[in-house]
């Protein structure tokens, strides 16, 4: 089944109400005040808060499990080595507040469409004139980026899937290398549908 992520969903919820602008500032004060997460404790609190907005924006369990299901592909190899590189309490630091920022971002994609965080980034870009920076140019990036997760986790999915019909599911080099490969392949496509575009410079 194909993930959700990263896509706008339309509601009537106050989390949907609020300013794109807000919600961006949101992520970014998260972000930057992770690194004072500390302790299990202090993670459990963030997921938690994070989850509450999941249900504040009325977002279905159905949708929510469709969120986290790709990222257990990551979490868990990653999660095993922080066992083992640091213990059970920093590593369920680490991996949890990955999840949680990773779900935060994911949910205000659910609850703020494309173009207005694009109008966002591109209205602070206006500002950054002056240090060269093409605003436009800056959307462009923000909108592929935010459109293109999906297509990497759709393309994870069927690498997956296509793993369990040939028996490999425990090989990680079966899961990598065509993933790495299709990804690239699917930027190269992306990169010339710009340059038919003008955007090659």
């Amino acid at each position: 089944m194909t993930t959700l992520i990263g896509l706008y969903r339309p509601g009537v919820s106050a989390l949907h109400r609020v300013p794109a602008g807000y919600k961006l500032a949101a992520v970014v004060v998260a972000g930057a005040g992770s690194i004072f997460v500390r302790t299990p404790g202090q993670t459990g609190a963030a997921l938690v808060a994070v989850l509450l907005g999941y249900v504040a924006a009325r977002v279905p369990p159905r949708l929510l499990w469709q969120s986290i299901r790709p990222l257990l592909w990551v979490v868990i190899p990653l999660g095993a080595f922080q066992v083992l590189a640091v213990g059970w309490g920093r590593a369920s630091v680490i991996i949890g507040v990955i999840v949680a920022l990773v779900l935060l971002a994911n949910l205000v994609t659910l609850t703020t469409r494309t173009t207005d965080l694009v109008d966002v980034v591109v209205r602070l870009g206006r500002q950054l004139r002056f240090l060269g920076v093409n605003p436009e140019r800056l959307g462009l990036m923000l909108n592929l980026g935010i459109r293109g997760v999906p297509l990497v986790l759709e393309l994870a999915t069927d690498v997956r899937e296509a793993q369990h019909a040939r028996g490999q599911a425990a090989s990680a080099r079966a899961f990598a290398v065509p993933l790495v490969v299709g990804a690239l392949r699917r930027a190269d496509e992306i990169g010339d549908a710009l340059a038919a575009r003008g955007f090659d410079d």
